[in-house]
Parts: C-alpha cells; sequence; structure tokens
C-alpha cells in the first residue's frame, strides 16, 4: 500500500505545472508588459541556464500597476506550488497583508527586487536587490540642475502608483537633491518648486502617462519634466505625440528626462524627443536575485546582505549607441 502511495504521490506531482524542475523561481513585476520587468526575467533565465534543476516563470498584471492584481497573481502561483518568489513590490502594506505573510507560514522564500518592502514588512522577505532608489532620486535631481533657468525654477515630477516604495523614495531623493533636506514638495525656498498639478501619478498606465507629459509641455514655459520611471517612454505612441513639439525640446525650451534606460527609451532619445535617461539593470536584479534564492533553497543559506545595491548610468543623445546593454 506505501509503494502505490508513493507511485500515485509521483504522478501528481509530473502533472504539476512545474514538473521538470527541483525549483521554481516566480519572476512577478508591477506590470507585466513592461520590458524592465521582462529583462530581470531574461536575468533569471540565464541564472537557470547554468542549473538544470532550477526554472524560472513570469507573471504579473498585465497592463498597469494594479496592486489587488499583483496579490490575486501571486496567491495563485503560490497554489501553484512554487518554490520561490522574486517580486517588485507596488504596495507594501497590501502585498504583505494579501499574501506574503502565507509564504512566511509555508517558509516559502521571497526577495524583492527594483522596489522593496517598507521597512516595517522586511521580515517578510529574504533581501532585496536593486538599485538605491533614495540615491538614485538624489541622482536625477543633479542631474536636471544644469537645466534651470530661472531664478525659481518649476518642475513636475512624474510616477506610477502613489504607494510604490521605490517611486516615492526617488520624488524624496529628487526633491532632497534640489532643496537639500527631506521635504514633502518643493516650494520654491531653494530655488525650485514644483507645478500646482503636480506629482503626477500615471498608476504605470502609458497612454496615461504621455497625456500628462503633453499637458505639462504645452504652455509657453513649461516646468521641467521628470519622471521617475519610463513610463510615457515606455508607449509605441510617445514619438509620434512627442514629434510636434521636438524643435522646442532641442532648442532648450522643453526639457524632458527620465529613469530607466530600456530601448524604447533609447530610440526616443536618439530621435530627439528627449534629453537624457538615467537607467538601471534590471538583467543583473533577476539574475542576482535568483541566484540568492538558490542558495537558500539548496541548503538554507541566507543572504550575506538586506540590500544588494547595484549601479547606474547615464545616457545623453551623445553616448546614446553605446550607454547601456539591454537583453
Amino acid at each position: 500500500m506505501r509503494i502505490l502511495n508513493k507511485i500515485i504521490s509521483l504522478l501528481f506531482i509530473c502533472f504539476t505545472p512545474f514538473c521538470y524542475a527541483d525549483f521554481t523561481i516566480a519572476v512577478v513585476g508591477k506590470t507585466k508588459n513592461d520590458s524592465f520587468y521582462q529583462q530581470s526575467f531574461k536575468g533569471c533565465q540565464a541564472f537557470a541556464s547554468q542549473h538544470h534543476n532550477v526554472q524560472c516563470i513570469y507573471d504579473g498584471p498585465a497592463d498597469f500597476q494594479d496592486v489587488r492584481g499583483q496579490v490575486i497573481i501571486i496567491d495563485e502561483l503560490l497554489d501553484q506550488g512554487i518554490d520561490a518568489l522574486l517580486v517588485s513590490t507596488t504596495d507594501s502594506h497590501f502585498l504583505v497583508r494579501g499574501v506574503l505573510k502565507k509564504f512566511a507560514d509555508k517558509n516559502i522564500p521571497v526577495i524583492t527586487f527594483d522596489s522593496d518592502l517598507l521597512p516595517e514588512h522586511q521580515q517578510y522577505r529574504l533581501s532585496y536587490v536593486g538599485t538605491n532608489n533614495f540615491d538614485f532620486g538624489k541622482a536625477l535631481g543633479e542631474f536636471i540642475k544644469q537645466y534651470k533657468q530661472d531664478t525659481v525654477q518649476t518642475i513636475c515630477l512624474q510616477s506610477g502608483h502613489p504607494t510604490t516604495p521605490n517611486l516615492n523614495e526617488r520624488m524624496d531623493g529628487v526633491r532632497f537633491a534640489l532643496e537639500g533636506r527631506t521635504t514633502e514638495r518643493l516650494t520654491g525656498e531653494q530655488g525650485w518648486r514644483e507645478h500646482d498639478r503636480c506629482p503626477l501619478y500615471t498608476l504605470g498606465k502609458r497612454e496615461t502617462a504621455v497625456t500628462q507629459l503633453k499637458t505639462m509641455v504645452k504652455p509657453s514655459t513649461p516646468p521641467i519634466f521628470l519622471a521617475v520611471a519610463g513610463f510615457a517612454q515606455f508607449s509605441d505612441n510617445y514619438i509620434s505625440q512627442l514629434m510636434p513639439f521636438k524643435t522646442r525640446i532641442n532648442s532648450g525650451e522643453i526639457t524632458i528626462v527620465s529613469a530607466d534606460t530600456e530601448d524604447s527609451q533609447l530610440l526616443v532619445l536618439a530621435s530627439g524627443l528627449s534629453d537624457a535617461n538615467i537607467g538601471q539593470k534590471p538583467f543583473e536584479m533577476g539574475r542576482l536575485g535568483a541566484s540568492l534564492l538558490f542558495d537558500y533553497l539548496t541548503d538554507k543559506s541566507m543572504p550575506a546582505k538586506s540590500h544588494y545595491y547595484l549601479d547606474y548610468h547615464y545616457c545623453t543623445p551623445g553616448n546614446v549607441a553605446t550607454c547601456t546593454t539591454n537583453y
């Protein structure tokens, strides 16, 4: 009878979605159709290609930063029997309450990438792999100082979901760079003020982001436009929608700077429709995150650090062909 039960158990395992590998790592971004997170998945796959007993799968909310959708998808992956999770946080409170406590109960390891959990929730992940987002925001803020034209320069920040930890940290970093202290809003004291309608929140919706950008650059004296992630530049319609503004962008009348350096963004930059991009290393986030999870799965080795910070790079029209490698 024991032999029969064992055979039945083996047959059941072989008909689960993750039959052929000992360990299945799920990579879940804020949005599934985002090339940034697709690069992170490729990094996980690159690691798996060197370890025959590992496979990576990829998922996330289809179209925009949907906090409930992300939790539902991860919950379904948990039910399917994944062994580890590499996730970019959209809403820390909702993610922990909705599903990560279940991972902790089942001792299934979690590593965050790109966007970490809030400090009060970090016991629900082993480590974070990605950019130091406050420092990244400071780098964005320092970079745009060269475009200041007025004694009190107006700026508009564009973000994604209002609860997303990494994007809020980046905006904090931008404001710190421009005002020399942590502040909720730039009000002009140090020569920088935020536009009354900003920050703008796109929820990761690309066409919304393009519309917001066009609205901000239409006036005769537009604010400096700084996106703390790709947003509008991920849209297939960005170039056609911004082409009417090309002369004003190239003359310096309009300034557009964005985080991230995906292929679609480099095309925008090469087309003269933005001024600069500061990019991250999403492929390495996926590769290193998978490596740390594998070490835990195979011998319970905890990551040596709570945060693994990766560097970033600058892309301008002058170096756009060589500033980065996308996968």
